[in-house]
């Protein structure tokens, strides 16, 4: 398949206008290779890993949710000169879905709902409030990862869910007024969690994002390439 044909796919599943505005410039095409799109893989993150194993099976083009280039390039050294470096020798194309995929229907908070089982879903600013039949340490399961709860919480009615680093104080009183009795995200600050009118669950940015990434593989038949951080717990009895 031609590139521009796998862009216009992309573009509908998660149409540009729907991206915040700090993300402008950050999503699409931020890496234009070969025309041809004839393997296309997935991740969450264009990490060293990600992006070895992309060019040693010779992908066309790496979709990803966060774009490896972030900040305005006036040196290219480092991590950076490394990455485009074996990218733009291979031809390899690398396109962004990230805030877009966030508020598109079917996108992040959207999957993340279907596999926690959440039903009277209400949408919010970002992310949604639903009904959860599930534990903590159910939802804990499914989403591989242990969960740091800031409250006093032993069961959830109705959840707010917003992927990746989303505890924002405005969405969590939105939710709140929504009717949510926990909001679930990642990247907690203090002062957020002192202020919060409702219990917080603290999962992982990867935990939260990287499955829309695996099912949008899953949907057109890519492959995805899993590659979460390093976690260790520790206590006093370690």
């Amino acid at each position: 398949m031609e590139r521009e044909a796998v862009i216009r796919h992309l573009e509908a599943l998660a149409p540009p206008e729907l991206a915040e505005e700090f993300d402008a410039g950050r999503i699409g095409l931020v890496v234009e290779g070969r025309e041809e799109t004839g393997s296309i893989y997935c991740a969450l993150d264009a990490s060293p890993r990600v992006v070895e194993k992309a060019l040693l099976d010779g992908t066309d083009m790496l979709v990803v949710h966060h774009t490896p280039i972030w900040a305005p390039v006036t040196k290219i050294d480092g991590d950076l000169a490394a990455f485009l470096r074996g990218v733009l020798r291979s031809g390899m194309n690398v396109y962004v879905l990230h805030t877009n995929f966030d508020h598109a229907p079917g996108g992040v908070n959207d999957v993340l709902a279907e596999m926690l089982r959440l039903s009277d879903i209400i949408p919010l600013s970002l992310g949604l409030v639903g009904d959860c039949p599930l534990s903590i340490s159910e939802i804990s399961g499914l989403l591989g990862v242990p969960l740091r709860v800031w409250g006093e919480l032993e069961t959830v009615s109705r959840l707010a869910v917003v992927g990746g680093s989303g505890f924002d104080p405005l969405l969590i009183r939105e939710a709140y007024e929504q009717g949510a009795d926990a909001f679930l995200s990642a990247e907690l600050k203090h002062s957020v969690a002192r202020a919060a009118p409702i219990p917080l669950i603290e999962a992982t940015h990867y935990s939260l994002e990287a499955p829309a990434m695996r099912e949008l593989a899953r949907r057109f038949g890519w492959n995805y390439i899993d590659d979460p951080p390093a976690l260790s717990l520790w206590t006093s009895g370690n």
